[in-house]
């Protein structure tokens, strides 16, 4: 029988464990709405940069299933399962860190990465559906127009004529066309990086509650590993 010390840590490693699978399924959660709201806008953002969301929902869900045998090794007082427990957790810690690492060095270069994306878009804007696709959607969506401003279309269309999708803010009649003059003046690129910076501070900030609550998890659930090694020694 579990002293009352050991039955204390068993209970605070099971609430840990649950409030690690609540945040390992916050972290599922989070990765499938940007997938799902912003993966339109991934022929902007090179493809090492767009796989964050689908690493985000791998990494929650082994969250969510290593918990699982974290509460019922705690529950079943069974130290080879809160030992493995504690092993995949903290590979899954260490990943989790590893990953912030590397977001930061990688935002530090978004804006270049996005900015020569825009360009190779806009180059084969006439060649390629899907990239045609893609600023309209874009530019329908933000309000916007261009990489830095309408200007920039001037080297695709030689006619002044622009993508209607940059006057859609703007009333024009059935006879107009859209140019320069009536276009949204605001660039995409910005705008784009503006909504993914945001949406960044927002991972960040869970992932690094996350990675808080797994830590203190992690070291309960060694306290707890302890003391039912210390118990079956003892019986």
């Amino acid at each position: 029988m579990a002293s009352g010390g050991v039955t204390c840590v068993k209970f605070l490693t099971f609430f840990c464990n649950l409030c690690f699978a609540l945040s390992g399924i916050l972290i599922l959660l989070i990765g499938a709405m940007v997938q799902f709201n912003y993966a339109h806008y991934s022929n902007f953002v090179s493809d090492h940069i767009w796989t964050a969301p689908i690493i985000l929902m791998i990494v929650g869900s082994l969250v969510a299933f290593i918990c699982f045998m974290g509460c019922c090794g705690a529950l079943k007082e069974n130290s080879c399962m809160i030992l493995s427990f504690v092993i995949l957790a903290l590979i899954v810690f260490f990943l989790e860190i590893g990953l912030g690492i590397a977001g930061y060095i990688k935002h530090t270069g978004l804006k270049q990465m996005m900015e020569s994306q825009f360009n190779v878009t806009m180059d084969e804007y006439n060649d390629r559906k899907d990239y045609r696709d893609a600023w309209t959607l874009l530019q329908t969506e933000l309000g916007c127009c261009g990489i830095k401003g309408p200007a920039d279309w001037e080297q695709v269309f030689t006619n002044k004529t622009i993508p209607s999708s940059c006057c859609q803010m703007i009333n024009l009649n059935e006879a107009d066309v859209c140019t320069v003059a009536h276009a949204n003046s605001d660039g995409c690129l910005q705008k784009l990086l503006n909504i993914l910076d945001s949406k960044t501070l927002v991972l960040a900030g869970v992932v690094l509650g996350v990675a808080g609550v797994q830590f203190l998890t992690i070291l309960f659930a060694c306290c707890l590993y302890r003391s039912f090694r210390r118990s079956y020694q003892t019986v």
